[in-house]
């Protein structure tokens, strides 16, 4: 039974999911390039193409997985994160549940969960501070479409995306701020007088997604101007790309390849910063820590360093805290995505309330 005078509060945590054992990886990439969000071809074709685009990425994919112990570790830091947030939430009968978009828990379970909770209120909180039709889009459709079948009839409320939420953003560059002193402090004794670049790395798109009206882009490097503006960093000393080009054709640019190639022509190491993620997985594990550093390496660069996920981290997981306390549609700023952004769902009308 709800305690008296706390509204009892259920608060979702979107995320991508990832693999639980090597024999997930295959049916996690069929249901990643099943969505229609990802793969943008007709109906039709998409279940084939899906199949034959997981076959020829399994091979690849599992041995970044092996590099991981043989599983991502992406559930148990989001559910880390869930606890974490429950905890900072100490006004309400809070309860977070975790909807993983490609693999367990999908949104049908934890829609399941939710409806034995029985809150007065649902709060959607995507894992994902930039809003994307590929991301937080395809998980609330997922949602939606979980909960019409289930019937949960609390209102509930999309935070759509917060990449210039101040805590969010003083969260970020404080463990950004670490990350630098210490790379500054070993170059100091590897190589004196080397200077140090930040990359603000971020999950590509097919530039089509985003000339079609996706903000993911745009709100990106909002966060990282931001982020730099706080810890003071000059034009030149950082920049923003983007990683993990999945298809022919052509993605975001610049890519962290050509960052790198950049950095090493210059003669500058960098410290790469993984600002669309905020938990350690697959992209920053392996791709960043193990893929991008051996390709420095190759490319003579001075110094390779990268700062953390957001995780657990105190200062993030009360920045999420605070959104969802300010989860009114009163209490957020105006859409701040200039009108050539179709594909934002507050010039779409859904932001607040979905149900």
């Amino acid at each position: 039974m709800p305690e008296p005078g706390r509204s009892r509060l259920a608060v979702v945590l979107f995320n991508l999911g990832g693999p639980d054992r090597l024999e997930s990886v295959r049916p996690f990439l069929v249901n990643l390039f099943t969505d229609p969000a990802i793969l943008r071809v007709p109906a039709f074709i998409r279940p084939v193409l899906a199949r034959l685009i997981a076959w020829r990425r399994v091979k690849a994919a599992t041995e970044n997985y092996k590099i991981l112990g043989g599983s991502s570790p992406l559930l148990a830091l989001t559910e880390e994160q869930a606890r974490a947030l429950e905890q900072a939430l100490p006004d309400y009968e809070v309860r977070c549940f975790i909807a993983m978009r490609y693999w367990h828990p999908f949104a049908d379970e934890a829609v399941k969960a939710v409806k034995a909770f029985d809150p007065d209120e649902v709060v959607l909180l995507p894992l994902y501070p930039h809003f994307s039709t590929t991301t937080t889009g395809s998980s609330v459709t997922d949602w939606a479409k979980s909960v019409s079948r289930a019937g949960i009839r609390a209102k509930t409320r999309l935070i759509c995306c917060y990449p210039e939420d101040r805590e969010f953003i003083s969260a970020t560059a404080n463990l950004l701020r670490e990350a630098v002193l210490k790379a500054r402090a070993e170059l100091t004794l590897s190589r004196p007088g080397t200077s140090l670049r930040i990359l603000f790395s971020a999950h590509g798109l097919p530039q089509v997604i985003v000339d079609s009206g996706d903000p993911y882009q745009f709100q990106v490097e909002r966060s990282a101007v931001l982020i730099a503006a706080e810890l003071g960093l000059s034009a030149d000393e950082w920049r923003v790309c983007y990683q993990s080009r999945a298809t022919p054709q052509r993605w975001l640019e610049p890519s962290i390849e050509t960052e790198l190639r950049r950095a090493a022509a210059d003669k500058v190491a960098v410290l790469v910063v993984p600002i669309a993620f905020v938990s350690e997985h697959s992209e920053t594990l392996v791709e960043l820590d193990v893929e991008y550093r051996e390709f420095a390496k190759e490319l003579g660069l001075p110094g390779y360093f990268r700062a953390p996920a957001q995780n657990s981290d105190g200062r993030f997981i009360a920045a999420l805290a605070k959104l969802v306390r300010m989860r009114r549609p009163g209490d957020f700023q105006a859409c701040l995505c200039p009108g050539r952004f179709g594909d934002c769902p507050w010039r779409r009308g859904c932001a607040f309330p979905i149900a």
